[in-house]
């Protein structure tokens, strides 16, 4: 799995995920707001499976080469 998630789509990720998990913990939103663990997981590894299959990469240019 080559990276393809970057530092701010990773720092969204996680905060999106933990807003999405407490909003369903204290019962705002319903069980789907769980759904905010795959956000957490995919910035914790830096990976994407959509992204792969869209073509995305928010990880930036590498330099050199």
């Amino acid at each position: 799995m080559k990276a393809n998630v970057g530092s701010i789509d990773r720092i969204a990720r996680i905060v999106i995920g933990v807003a999405l998990i407490a909003l369903a913990a204290t019962g705002t939103i319903g069980f789907w707001g769980y759904i905010g663990i795959v956000a957490i997981v995919t910035a914790l590894m830096n990976f994407c499976p959509a992204y792969t299959l869209l073509g995305i990469n928010t990880c930036g240019l590498k330099k050199g080469g």
